[in-house]
């Protein structure tokens, strides 16, 4: 991981010297470079890397990131296994009698509970594929967010942010640890007419090729100014998660929203 650091530390100091510097206030952290606006100076030809639906008024994009849920579902069943041991010791009639001891028991009980109930809000109810989804007729972007706590026993739930397409800038980071190499793209939220960032979300999550990467940036700036895009994308597997149901569910309003016209272009 240091040698990766200390390669991309280079980079950014030798483009620095070259006048290379990020356009945006702030930057983002392991800034590599900034991405055209238009669709027409673009470095790579437009490609999508997974998607959910596309047509002529909106398209949803998924953002899977790279966990292996089969590990949280194994430590689920570990965390289970060793909780019920716990519990059945601590409930011995001479436990019992021993007030001191029995009260000391139950703090790893207690905690052990707690890393089951977090996991187990991870494996059931946190979202796989968190999408966007870009309405090229309202020129609007609805990306679809879960605020996840460290705290197992806080409400975990999903906010929907909506921002102009118009005030959106991109950024590519390059990834630089041995579990997480590669690129992403970021995309900046901007006060309209200005370079100061408001707020961020990810466009994709690591990806290993940088034209990859190049190719999902340049089909959303093709998309959302009317220009021809291909709409196979280059993955239709979804990475196996193991989850029991659908954890992504737009609200009802936001969803029509996203999906529909103006009421100007209807008429």
């Amino acid at each position: 991981m240091g040698k990766l650091k200390r390669r991309s530390k280079k980079i950014a100091e030798r483009e620095a010297a070259r006048g290379i510097h990020p356009r945006l206030t702030p930057p983002v952290n392991n800034w590599d470079e900034d991405l055209p606006d238009l669709a027409e100076d673009q470095h790579y030809p437009p490609q999508l890397i997974r998607v959910n639906a596309i047509n002529d008024v909106w398209m949803e994009i998924p953002r899977f990131e790279y966990i292996m849920w089969g590990a949280i579902w194994f430590s689920v069943l570990a965390l289970a296994i060793f909780l019920t041991m716990s519990v059945c010791f601590a409930f011995l009639p001479r436990i019992l009698l021993d007030f001191l001891f029995f009260f000391f028991a139950c703090i790893p009980i207690f905690v052990c509970f707690s890393f089951l109930v977090y996991c187990l809000k991870m494996v059931l109810f946190e979202p796989r594929g968190a999408p966007i989804r870009f309405n090229r007729k309202r020129q609007k972007v609805y990306v679809y967010e879960y605020q996840r706590s460290i705290w197992p026993w806080k409400r975990w739930h999903p906010v929907i942010k909506v921002f102009d397409w118009a005030d959106i800038n991109a950024e590519r980071v390059l990834m630089a640890g041995h579990a997480d190499w590669g690129h992403r793209i970021y995309c900046a939220v901007c006060k309209p007419g200005t370079l100061e960032v408001m707020d961020r979300f990810i466009l994709t999550w690591t990806v290993g090729s940088v034209f990859d990467a190049y190719g999902l940036w340049s089909h959303c700036c093709h998309y959302m100014q009317a220009k021809p895009v291909p709409t196979a994308p280059l993955l239709t597997k979804a990475p196996a998660s193991w989850t029991p149901f659908n954890t992504v569910r737009w609200p009802a309003d936001i969803d029509r929203e996203s999906t529909t016209v103006p009421d100007s272009q209807q008429a």
